[in-house]
């Protein structure tokens, strides 16, 4: 895997790579490009040649007679910008008139796996950090063969020759569109090795695009997965146990049957536990139906949680030590250190559910010895997998169509795909007809799948310079990758995801020591936009922040002499936020206050300062100044975005009715009524995005922009008020 620090002039392929070419019916060109992530064993010579590969009919690019090209983005696109920016690195290597480029959204196949990942997935901010190499040498390769095709037909060099946008040129005159050289360019050998760009030759990428997608949005002409229909389909909703895990004892669905529209109504099992299906010819009828059905449901056998329970047992927890996640330097330091130079804070987060604007669903049709399936997945290959599974097929019988989705925030990247085994149980009992599985919100919100909860337990101790001189920081909470697939990624028995942004903390903080408790608890939890971050960033900033006014040092001077010397991208942010903030930080008005946080995480670093006032007993951010190191952006425009949309998704850790509770079993919450999320009002009123001049490999934006808002707020409204706040969401300021 590729280094944030490696320079993009000498980024070199250390994958094996695999290119395969074809003509189209229609006489265009499809380019295919396969990463090999297989590593040669120690001492061994590497293998030779690529493994054999099942293509689908179509590849990355498509070159079409009437001159459009077709480049498949082998991402999920929910928001993000991927749509867009994955096809600016093909088309600026390539060469492609932008005005002719159209995305389309991949299908599930081997080809489109994430090069670093291995899986078809978005997440972990790796879309444009594990695609740009390979983005740009399918489009670096496309265009060589369009020269070699060129040199041919007129019998020169392939030197003389040179390309404008969808262009090729050559001596005397001559000129060939890429179309018209297509069906050529589809029977020349796939080069080796091509040069690219230098960064200064780039026409698209780095230049402010407007996303591809936006007219279709605003217009309502595009179509989401939500939205996907055909002759014929059915519509489904399950009704679930309302405790986590239980079972179906009985039900009556008498009265149900009765109403217009009702096909069907079946047990069918869940994962780790079962549910009620209701088929109908419309969504309303089903889930009328649904809530008529008279369900005794068993829960002897599963634990009924309760959020003040579960809170009072990591409180005792935090106080012994864990699981070693990170020792350096002697433990006993701190204990040594008088009480008067130490700070003991407890802090405390609440579940969180994802809710994105578009309920979950999944559309299958089984038609017995294969199956279509049209889901808006942020992990197409487990859900394929998943699919094929429930039905009794191989993966490769079942067609996965890429839907564009309404927000997911990492609840569409569920490793036991439970929603798409839903949908395939039901489609299996009503084969040839396809069938449309619908959650609504109410079943996300109380249907599991949470950012976890957790408790903190920090002690630091100071030396005289103001400085932390010993660090033990406790962290319980659930572990998202036990019993899962990516339990792989556990060391001694730690999920890093618990402590990430604790361990890997660009602070030198000596004599530093942190340990895990990981419960189980009968809660099902998820990834939520930025992982472990969400709350570990919390914790750091705010606790950095009260540190250096204890110091009676300015916090941003404070920040950048606890940084460690190769903290260089945190360094390049710090000094951009200071700079771009400077001016309306020196005028605070009456009543504001500014707050800082600064953070790096998928190899992002960002620094951020808000301008914050009390309104109602509630903050109203102002301002809010961010600057992010994200190597190369492709997209300045679409980076924008992200951290405008991103911060305000990162004030929803502070929302007075942003928690999951939960009593006797029940998820307390079912909409955005009692689960609420930031309106307009609650977001900053100006948010500016500053972006540190880099030619490193990119990184991702999609998770950075959330940790840093929230503790910058925090740290605001703590000079406002002199109350430290240590328990998330603000119920009152």
């Amino acid at each position: 895997m590729t280094t944030a620090t490696k320079r993009i002039k000498d980024y070199k392929i250390t994958r094996r790579s695999f290119l395969r070419a074809s003509a189209t019916s229609a006489g265009g060109l499809l380019v295919s490009l396969y990463f090999d992530r297989t590593k040669a064993q120690e001492g061994a010579s590497a293998p030779q040649g690529p493994p054999k590969i099942n293509y689908p009919p179509d590849g990355f690019v498509e070159i079409r007679p009437d001159g459009k090209i077709v480049i498949q983005v082998n991402r999920l696109e929910f928001g993000q910008g991927v749509h867009t920016a994955l096809p600016m690195v093909l088309a600026d290597e390539m060469d492609a008139d932008w005005a002719n480029v159209t995305p389309q959204l991949a299908p599930a196949a081997d080809i489109y796996k994430d090069p670093v990942f291995g899986i078809q997935m978005v997440g972990g901010s790796g879309s444009i950090a594990h695609s740009f190499q390979q983005y740009r040498e399918l489009g670096a390769k496309t265009r060589a063969m369009l020269i070699s095709a060129a040199a041919k037909n007129w019998n020169v060099g392939a030197e003389t020759l040179r390309t404008e946008p969808s262009v090729v040129l050559g001596p005397d005159g001559k000129r060939a569109t890429y179309a018209e050289l297509a069906k050529g360019a589809s029977a020349i050998p796939v080069p080796a090795n091509v040069r690219l760009k230098n960064p200064s030759e780039f026409r698209y990428i780095g230049k402010r695009t407007p996303r591809l997608d936006s007219r279709a949005k605003c217009d309502g002409s595009i179509k989401f997965g939500l939205d996907f229909d055909r002759p014929g389909m059915l519509t489904a909703v399950v009704a679930h146990p309302p405790v986590f895990g239980a079972k179906v004892k009985s039900f009556n669905d008498d009265e149900a049957k009765r109403l217009e529209g009702v096909r069907q109504i079946f047990e069918i099992p869940l994962p780790r536990r079962s549910g009620i299906a209701i088929v109908a010819d419309k969504f309303w009828t089903a889930k009328r139906a649904r809530d008529l059905l008279k369900i005794d449901w068993d829960t002897t056998a599963v634990a009924k949680e309760d959020s003040t329970a579960i809170r009072a047992k990591y409180r005792e927890l935090a106080g012994a030590k864990g699981l070693s996640a990170l020792a350096l330097g002697d433990e006993a330091t701190i204990d040594k250190i008088a009480a008067a130079n130490r700070i003991v804070a407890d802090f405390d987060f609440p579940y969180l559910a994802h809710a994105p604007m578009e309920p979950l669903n999944t559309t299958i049709r089984f038609d017995g010895d294969r199956a279509e399936a049209w889901a808006g997945s942020q992990f197409q290959t487990f859900d394929q997998m998943a699919i094929a599974q429930t039905l009794g097929i191989k993966p490769d019988k079942v067609t996965f169509h890429t839907e564009m989705a309404g927000g997911g925030f990492g609840r569409r990247a569920v490793p036991d795909s439970h929603v798409q085994r839903e949908a395939a149980e039901i489609a299996k009992k009503l084969q040839g007809t396809t069938i449309k599985l619908v959650w609504t919100r109410e079943d996300d919100i109380r249907g599991g799948f949470y950012r976890p909860m957790f408790f903190h337990r920090v002690e630091v101790g100071l030396g005289a310079d103001g400085l932390p001189a010993a660090w033990r920081h406790v962290v319980v909470g659930q572990s998202i990758m036990e019993g899962t697939p990516f339990a792989a990624f556990m060391k001694d028995g730690i999920d890093p995801t618990v402590a990430e942004g604790i361990t890997d903390t660009h602070y030198n903080l000596p004599n530093f020591h942190v340990s895990i408790h990981q419960p189980k608890v009968n809660v099902p939890v998820l990834w939520w936009r930025s992982v472990g971050n969400t709350h570990t960033a919390y914790v750091m900033e705010t606790l950095i922040e009260e540190l250096a006014e204890r110091a009676k040092m300015d916090p941003i001077a404070y920040r950048r002499k606890l940084l460690k010397p190769d903290a260089k991208k945190l360094r390049a942010a710090l000094d951009l936020v200071e700079t771009k903030s400077a001016t309306w930080r020196q005028r605070l008005p009456k009543g504001h206050a500014a707050g800082y946080a600064l953070h790096e995480c998928f190899d992002t670093a960002v620094a951020c300062a808000v301008d914050v006032s009390i309104v109602n007993k509630r903050p109203k951010v102002n301002r809010a100044t961010i600057a992010v190191h994200c190597g190369l952006a492709v997209n300045p425009l679409t980076i924008e975005s992200q951290f405008q949309a991103g911060s305000g998704f990162g004030l929803s850790q502070l929302m007075a009715k942003g928690a999951i509770t939960i009593k006797d079993g029940h998820i307390e919450q079912r909409n955005f009524h009692d689960y609420v999320p930031p309106y307009i009002m609650d977001t900053p009123v100006a948010v500016d995005v500053h972006i540190v001049p880099s030619t490193e490999a990119p990184t991702g934006c999609g998770e950075p922009p959330v940790p840093v808002i929230s503790p910058a707020v925090a740290n605001a409204l703590s000079k406002l008020t002199g109350k430290r706040y240590r328990t998330l969401p603000l119920t009152e300021i």
